[in-house]
């Protein structure tokens, strides 16, 4: 069957051009089906037919350059003047001032320009764009978020042999910078070209250090002067004392003999609020705690031994690994030892046994984090073993007030959130960073993040709690942008963790009293079996004595009955 079908139009449409417009569908040929046709055809059973659904796939790799930025100053010179107008000539710029405001078209802009920019100040005045209506309203939004973290940036330590990142300390002046300690714990570690240099990290150039800390031994621990913004203060592995002025390079300036250093490592070194803001003190596994004043590095101004059976003997002490200062308590600070104990310490006290005030035990291993609450000074938190644990000073003879599920990883880091009082952060050694609110959740972390396949040793976040610093034990440093949820306050925050440490206090003291109460039953009921077992016949005769006043009261009550 051959379908034909013509299309014709007038000469005179020839070239024109065509004018399309939108038809309804219609039929042009209906083909019905011939039954008969089907005697010609031979079915085919079974029929193969192969099909490939899955998208083709392909591998392609890509390096890309990584891209060094430089930082670079500009100077920015006057424009716009003429070329015969001189700006640095006075004269020369006033006059042709004068010249441009007498002219009829620069009067008229003005005018013009005037009347808009009036127009602009009146509705800027007559209404508040910053006003917010619904504060109340977005900050319930706010708490409704899920609790999460981003990676904003990652410091990665530049020298071939890696050594752990073992302190972090931001910049007093808005974070903009961030002094990593870079040293390998290992025992004898004897890797060839290891490097003794740490670095000065600025947020705007992640690739490249800052500054390079130069020193003949690695530095454990690095903290920024809060006073004097360019001073840093470090404590290095032989056991010495060091500081630098970032204004005059990376070369340090002065440096503790080592014969009136430490003997060990130094774990712990921190600024002391003074006028001079120069005094410091250290902390390490030999069992000192040493006082200095870095305008005169030669000797130490004072020395604590670490001695908790309060006979001031070196080889009675305990090794310090964790230290802990607070503005909020000048003379007090916290020691946290190898042994597991914790060791409240007052400077002001008259002799060395008595500047240990009390001794916290709870933990099966070493203490690698000890810090002060921010908000609440008498609370606070420990970090070792397999768990972090809060305590109260109010509570001497007691264990720690709350504390967290044992894991399965040990905990080697942990510090508090300084903007929420109940928030605090753990970190473990598979690599994962734990955020805690024990306002809200007391046996699970708020949020659990995998960091790194790597240990986490050391945290650090800022003073706004919006980014925490996470050094891992490959010398790489994550900084992490928590949610609004994690660093805003809420309302009555203060006050329900307040309420919340208070009540836990009081109910491990009531459980201390009454643990005492049941050892003073015990002790007695054991005494009195010993009585009984050391002297019998005093048993007896007292039973027999018993026995007949039983008898004699029976036998008068009966006397009484008959008559």
């Amino acid at each position: 069957m051959e379908i034909k079908f013509e299309y014709t139009r007038k000469r005179s449409d020839f070239g024109r051009p065509c004018n399309f417009s939108d038809l309804p569908a219609e039929v042009t040929v209906d083909i019905p089906p011939d039954p008969s046709l089907a005697q010609g055809f031979i079915p085919q059973d079974p029929v193969d037919v192969a099909l490939q659904h899955g998208p083709v796939m392909a591998v392609h790799e890509v390096n890309t350059e990584r891209v060094q930025v430089t930082s670079r100053g500009v100077n920015h010179v006057e424009g716009g003047w003429p070329k015969h107008i001189d700006p640095r000539n006075t004269d020369m710029t006033s006059r042709y001032r004068e010249e441009v405001e007498r002219d009829e078209i620069y009067t008229r802009a003005i005018l013009r320009l005037g009347t808009l920019m009036e127009h602009c100040i009146r509705q800027n005045n007559a209404i508040n764009i910053y006003e917010e209506y619904f504060a109340e309203d977005e900050e319930e939004e706010g708490e409704e978020e899920p609790p999460s973290a981003k990676t904003i940036s990652v410091l990665r330590d530049p020298n071939p042999v890696k050594r752990t990142a073992t302190h972090l300390s931001w910049h007093p002046d808005a974070c903009k910078e961030l002094a990593v300690a870079y040293c390998s714990l290992e025992f004898q570690d004897k890797r060839r070209d290891i490097s003794f240099d740490s670095y000065i990290w600025d947020l705007q150039n992640p690739y490249k250090p800052e500054l390079t800390l130069m020193l003949s031994s690695p530095v454990v621990t690095l903290e920024y002067n809060p006073k004097d913004w360019h001073h840093l203060l470090g404590g290095c592995y032989n056991g010495q004392i060091v500081y630098w002025d970032t204004r005059k390079g990376g070369l340090p300036m002065e440096t503790t003999p080592m014969e009136l250093s430490h003997r060990d490592p130094v774990y712990g070194a921190i600024w002391l609020p003074s006028r001079t803001g120069t005094e410091c003190f250290s902390a390490s596994t030999d069992g000192q705690v040493l006082w200095w004043d870095i305008r005169k590095l030669s000797q130490p101004s004072e020395r604590l031994v670490l001695d908790i059976t309060r006979e001031d003997q070196l080889k009675n002490a305990l090794g310090a690994i964790s230290l802990d200062f607070s503005l909020s308590m000048p003379t007090k600070f916290l020691v946290g030892t190898e042994q597991g104990s914790i060791i409240n310490c007052n400077r002001d006290a008259k002799t060395p046994p008595e500047k240990i005030a009390n001794v916290f035990n709870g933990h099966i291993g070493a203490v690698y984090a000890v810090a002060r609450s921010p908000f609440y000074p008498k609370v606070f938190l420990s970090v070792g073993d397999w768990t972090a644990r809060i305590w109260s000073e109010e509570n001497l003879d007691s264990s720690s007030i709350m504390e967290t599920k044992c894991h399965v990883p040990y905990l080697l880091d942990g510090c508090w959130s300084p903007v929420k009082p109940a928030v605090f952060f753990t970190a473990k050694s598979d690599g994962t960073l734990d955020v805690w609110d024990f306002l809200f959740h007391q046996k699970d972390p708020s949020l659990s993040l995998k960091v790194s396949n790597d240990p986490l040793l050391s945290l650090c976040p800022q003073d706004n709690g919006r980014i925490i610093g996470c050094g891992t034990k490959q010398g790489t440093v994550t900084l992490l942008e928590i949610s609004p949820g994690l660093y805003t306050l809420r309302k009555n925050e203060k006050s329900l963790t307040s309420a919340m440490f208070e009540r836990e206090a009081r109910r491990e003291k009531v459980l201390q009293d009454k643990q005492r109460e049941l050892q003073v039953r015990a002790q007695l009921l054991a005494k009195a079996k010993e009585g009984e077992q050391e002297d019998p016949q005093e048993v007896f005769e007292q039973a027999r004595a018993d026995f007949f006043s039983v008898i004699k009261a029976e036998r008068q009550r009966r006397g009484e009955t008959e008559s």
